[in-house]
């Protein structure tokens, strides 16, 4: 039986600058994501692959084309081929009960494999279900940058021990959380070594760990060179001057921005001790959320870095009460771009 096409929610679909003489760009989507698309395997890459498509119906793909989605992408994956009840919940709480309900003897083994983590039940699902997340994100990833011959930033997922493998994508489930991205290739490979979100704030250290190693990995394309920095790592000088010495073109920036209108709300501060060394805690309580990315995230460490282009999209959608927010930071040659906002969701193709 043929399956119905998810709703794509698109608000948005604009060329930022014009490419007049510009032969390169990034494609930057806001896919605007609800639980039931995170049911099956078929549904997740059809959600996905329309997006792709209506990008390139604009014309957006190209020979020299990047694609960038947002961080957390595939961690929502953990409800993968769980029943539709599961989407139909009040709150992440009822569902997570109904998920451990249905699972339980499987639960108990990810728990088990649990360590310091404070949020054991979180930890434990992601464990859980981690294989079954990375092939589903693996095989969505691999398969749309093969028929777009184009390079795809994956956004980021959590995974335990998550490794580059002959299979693809593996994972070690009694290892810990780590909130990873990955670069596919034209040939739906996975270039290089998984990329770690190396500062992850207070909400997120309660279920991920902190690498040990702080490094950016920095990708050379045939028509370009990338950095990929996950969220608020780009908030953080350190980040950027790891990028300075490979001197790359551009960075691109998968991220996250949890709570319906938040960006617009007051900012209560950075989450996570010791917070950026150049943080005005004064600023908090009189800046808002969107005021404080650009005052102290990726526009900010640009202006002072080599490269000359950087790109930020964000996830959207409706998962239970928790909302989302965040619209894209587009950066070229010291400036922040004009972008027009989506509602829900949208695509972005900035030239360079």
């Amino acid at each position: 039986m043929p399956l119905d096409p998810p709703e794509p929610y698109i608000s948005v679909i604009q060329e930022i600058n014009p490419n007049d003489s510009l032969e390169r760009n990034i494609i930057g989507i806001q896919p605007y994501m609800v639980p039931s698309d995170y049911l099956s395997p078929e549904r997740f890459k059809l959600k996905i692959r329309q997006y792709i498509q209506a990008a390139s119906a604009k014309g957006f793909i190209r020979k020299n084309t990047i694609i960038l989605f947002p961080e957390y992408i595939g961690t929502w994956l953990f409800m993968i081929r769980e029943k539709h009840a599961l989407a139909e919940k009040q709150t992440l709480k009822e569902a997570i009960s109904t998920l451990i309900f249905s699972n339980v003897f499987d639960y108990f083994l990810g728990y088990i494999k649990t360590g310091d983590e404070s949020d054991k039940s979180i930890s434990a699902i992601l464990r859980m279900k981690s294989k079954q997340m990375a092939q589903v994100y693996y095989e969505t990833f691999s398969e749309l940058s093969k028929e777009t011959e184009t390079h795809i930033v994956a956004g980021s997922i959590i995974l335990p021990g998550p490794y580059v493998s002959d299979e693809g994508l593996s994972v070690e489930n009694q290892k810990e959380l780590y909130n990873v991205s990955f670069v596919f290739g034209p040939d739906g490979k996975i270039l290089g070594a998984p990329i770690f979100e190396t500062y992850p704030n207070t909400e997120e250290l309660k279920f991920i760990t902190e690498p040990e190693l702080k490094s950016v990995q920095t990708f050379q394309f045939p028509f370009s060179k990338a950095s990929v920095i996950i969220s608020e790592d780009s908030w953080y000088s350190a980040p950027f001057k790891q990028v300075d010495s490979e001197s790359p073109d551009l960075v691109l920036v998968p991220s996250y921005q949890q709570g319906d209108g938040s960006m617009e709300k007051l900012w209560k501060g950075y989450h996570r001790r010791p917070s950026p060394e150049f943080v005005n805690e004064s600023d908090t309580s009189q800046l808002t959320n969107r005021e404080a990315y650009y005052k102290y995230g990726l526009p900010r460490h640009l202006q002072n870095s080599s490269p000359s282009v950087g790109l930020s999209v964000f996830l959207r959608g409706e998962f239970w009460e928790l909302g989302t927010d965040g619209q894209p930071l587009a950066i070229v040659n010291d400036s922040s771009l004009q972008v027009s906002p989506a509602e829900k969701a949208g695509i972005w193709s900035l030239n360079y």
